[in-house]
């Protein structure tokens, strides 16, 4: 059996790409942090790999344990963070220096999957509406982006490193917390939106994207890089609609103006970060990125070169994702 590592696999995205690695008979580490929740890491065929990142000793420890890996899934990364610096640090300087381990130790696997994000190439286009493409220029507005987007340049810089790299619009399904932030709005009655209803916006299943991702290692095709969609594009009001259709609600519609949420998500994250030590899930980064109306792009090359066909749009995965919520009292 082939053996796999996916870092970061105790995250909301990790979590499912271990469970379809695992349907697909690997022999599955899931890279964790001592402090990680393991409620979805349950399964007895699961070996754990509790490298620290930061520390090139620690990576090159755990490595010697348990040996080359055939395949790695890179997942780990800095979402949101009250310390901004954490983003470079842990989007790329952790990349780099687990990357740099495995070159020290001779453990380069068959393929290395990056999982990167929309976010690394900034927005398209509001007045053409064009979708993202790969030979745009990239134009990263948050710190998150720019952390990843340096990830990106710094792997294919690599002379003969076997990368994937895949950067995953907005993800969505059961476990998920921040587009559950909306699902409950919606569910007390409430349907917001940031500027316009007309925002442009692209999503994909977890499902799917951890089934994309676990097919591509047994692929040909390496040292490419693609944006993952579900092929489809939304408007932000189509996304609420759905949500409000499913739960049976009518909502008040309310639309704020981009000056009233800049000025929330500062007051959210200066209160959060100081009373919580966590950063609220509308921050001044965020705002960044939601507060630009197109996030559409070009995901064609995944039906070139994978044969892709996702199982889900909007509507199913919305379906099978509030259902999870409701049976277990969360909406």
């Amino acid at each position: 059996m082939k053996k796999i590592l996916i870092t970061g696999a105790s995250g909301f995205i990790g979590g499912f790409l271990v469970e379809e690695a695992l349907k697909n008979n690997y022999t599955v580490y899931a890279g964790i942090r001592e402090t990680s929740n393991l409620q979805y890491l349950q399964d007895k065929r699961i070996n754990f790999f509790k490298a620290n990142l930061s520390s090139k000793e620690s990576i090159k420890e755990n490595l010697l344990k348990v040996g080359k890996f055939d395949y790695i899934i890179h997942n780990a990364g800095a979402t949101k963070t009250c310390d901004k610096k954490m983003f470079n640090r842990v989007n790329f300087e952790f990349t780099k220096n687990f990357i740099e381990v495995l070159y020290e130790t001779n453990n380069i696997p068959d393929k290395f999957v990056q999982i990167s994000s929309l976010a690394a190439y900034g927005p398209g286009n509001p007045e053409t509406l064009k979708p993202i493409e790969e030979n745009d220029n990239p134009n990263p507005l948050s710190l998150y982006g720019k952390s990843k987007l340096k990830a990106e340049q710094y792997i294919k810089s690599l002379k003969d490193f076997p990368y994937l790299i895949f950067r995953p619009t907005g993800v969505y399904g059961p476990r998920e917390k921040d587009y559950y932030v909306m699902y409950k709005s919606i569910k007390q009655g409430i349907e917001t939106y940031v500027g316009t209803k007309k925002q442009y916006i692209s999503f994909i299943y977890v499902k799917d994207l951890a089934e994309l991702l676990i097919k591509s290692l047994s692929s040909s095709v390496i040292q490419k890089s693609y944006f993952v969609s579900d092929l489809k594009n939304y408007t932000s009001f189509e996304f609420n609609s759905l949500i409000k259709k499913n739960l049976n609600k009518k909502t008040v519609s309310l639309v704020f103006p981009l000056f009233f949420v800049k000025f929330i998500s500062i007051i959210n994250e200066k209160l959060f970060c100081f009373f919580s030590g966590k950063i609220s899930t509308l921050n001044k980064e965020k705002f960044k990125e939601i507060s630009q109306t197109n996030w559409l792009c070009d995901s064609s090359d995944l039906v070139k070169d994978f044969e892709f066909k996702p199982k889900y749009d909007l509507e199913k995965g919305l379906e099978e994702s509030l259902e999870w919520y409701k049976t277990r009292n969360l909406l």
